[in-house]
């Protein structure tokens, strides 16, 4: 599943995310299917990054992924 995940991150996350200066670091993977990342660069600091969070990396992560349950910040 990890390796899943850091592909849906470098190909659909990632260049997004760089447009606004951003980027997303995969921190863990639990066996219950939490993702957690954190969030960096101009994301880290940026007001709607609950937002980005939810409607971009959660979304694409569980589009293409199956058992991810959620997707949390850390």
């Amino acid at each position: 599943m990890q390796e899943e995940i850091k592909k849906v991150l470098d190909e659909e996350v990632r260049p997004m995310l760089s447009m606004h200066g951003g980027d997303v670091e995969l921190v863990e993977v639990t066996d219950d299917g939490i993702v957690k990342v954190r969030l960096t660069g101009g994301c880290a600091s940026c007001p709607a990054a609950q937002i980005t969070l939810i409607s971009v990396v959660e979304k694409a992560i569980k589009s293409k992924v199956p058992g991810v349950k959620k997707v949390e910040a850390v």
